[in-house]
């Protein structure tokens, strides 16, 4: 039986054995997989580890994302482009390290939510690493215009010059938190406010009339910057469809078969 993982630490929250054993018994395909509690100084030796036992592939989550970009001997683009690998492929050719995030953000977006991108104007919230994973894969759908916000300026700057040599220029912009202009279709929180129930330092004027609000984290309850968005008129998105796309997309990687995921996302909604 094909062996596959995700390492973490802590991880026994993790929610991707649950979301995989679905998968896999949808598709009929027959492997296992299992959360692995990787030592904070020991991620590459439990990666090795783990292939030696016979592992065809990894995912990988908090807090080893930049560590497996340096373990990696190729990166795909996208992982390249957003500096962190969250889903590793263990090939004859040796370890392939990839970025299943931004594609799940922008499948649950379009495909979930049923807005499109394209033509569109999009605000993100946030330039660390949330955010750098997500801006290439909103870009390959051709926005208007997509606004980089972030209390440090600079960190956002970095991300707009960086992206402008892919393809963003003229597209992508950065500012201030207190310097965002018009109103946006899209508007996605990829801050770490949410974890400790606090608002990103914007105003309501930030929605356009129907705009869609996405907020990264998840819960049983709206995040406070959804309950926020809601009051001012914006269609609400929790994490939960990005969390279940992403983990389809490294699934696909993995057997060449990509689930369907609308049960999947039902399932765990009604289990939080």
């Amino acid at each position: 039986m094909d062996r596959y993982c995700v390492f973490g630490n802590p991880i026994a929250h993790s929610k991707s054995p649950d979301i995989h054993a679905a998968f896999a018994a949808q598709t009929g395909q027959h492997l296992a997989y299992e959360r692995r509690l990787a030592p904070l100084d020991g991620f590459a030796d439990a990666v090795r580890a783990f292939i030696a036992e016979g592992g065809k592939g990894a995912n990988v989550t908090v807090p080893f994302k930049l560590e497996a970009v340096k373990l990696a001997q190729a990166l795909t683009v996208r992982a390249r482009a957003a500096g962190a690998v969250n889903t590793l492929v263990f090939s004859e050719d040796g370890i392939i390290g990839d970025n299943t995030d931004g594609a799940g953000l922008v499948a649950d977006i379009v495909q979930n939510a049923g807005v499109a991108i394209t033509g569109k104007r999009v605000l993100l919230l946030g330039a660390g690493g949330a955010a750098r994973g997500v801006v290439l894969p909103i870009l390959e759908h051709r926005p208007a215009q997509l606004v980089i916000a972030n209390r440090t300026v600079a960190t956002a700057e970095a991300l707009v010059e960086q992206f402008a040599a892919l393809g963003g220029a003229g597209v992508v912009a950065a500012c201030g938190f207190a310097d965002i202009e018009g109103a946006y279709d899209i508007v996605v929180n990829a801050t770490a406010a949410s974890l400790s129930a606090e608002l990103p330092p914007i105003g309501p004027s930030v929605f356009a009339p129907g705009a869609l609000a996405l907020d990264m984290m998840y819960g049983a309850s709206p995040t406070v910057f959804l309950q926020f968005a809601g009051q001012h008129g914006a269609r609400l998105r929790d994490g939960l469809g990005m969390l279940v796309e992403q983990a389809a997309e490294a699934f696909a990687l993995w057997r060449g078969v990509h689930p369907q995921t609308a049960d999947v996302l039902n399932t765990l909604r009604a289990k939080l």
